[in-house]
């Protein structure tokens, strides 16, 4: 099932009405945002990093990680009054702008 990101702020937001009773409030909910941060973090450096996994952390999915982390940013954005569609399109913009030549001319990415 594809969504926008629109559809996914919508529905973030009947879910907390319904069966998440309220919102936590933002710092807490920016607080589980560097939580969720952190627990993706620890999986990707020890896939891909140098870091062996911990047994606690061999069955941990990267994916619901991802998912997680996605999930409080659009509580946050529901909270702040923010349209992330409309927020990633002027990101776009801005990045396309400012780095139109600065990546293909960065010897280090060549």
């Amino acid at each position: 099932m594809d969504i926008t990101i629109q559809e996914a702020q919508q529905q973030v937001d009947e879910w907390i009405c319904t069966t998440g009773v309220r919102y936590f409030n933002e710092l807490t909910n920016l607080g589980i945002l560097v939580e969720e941060t952190g627990e993706l973090a620890r999986i990707m450096v020890r896939k891909y990093g140098e870091q062996s996994f911990k047994e606690s952390d061999e069955h941990k999915d990267l994916a619901d990680e991802m998912a997680d982390v996605l999930w409080v940013l659009l509580c946050l954005a529901n909270q702040t009054g923010v349209n992330l569609t409309e927020a990633l399109q002027k990101n776009f913009e801005k990045k396309t702008k400012r780095d139109a030549e600065r990546h293909k001319e960065n010897k280090k990415l060549i």
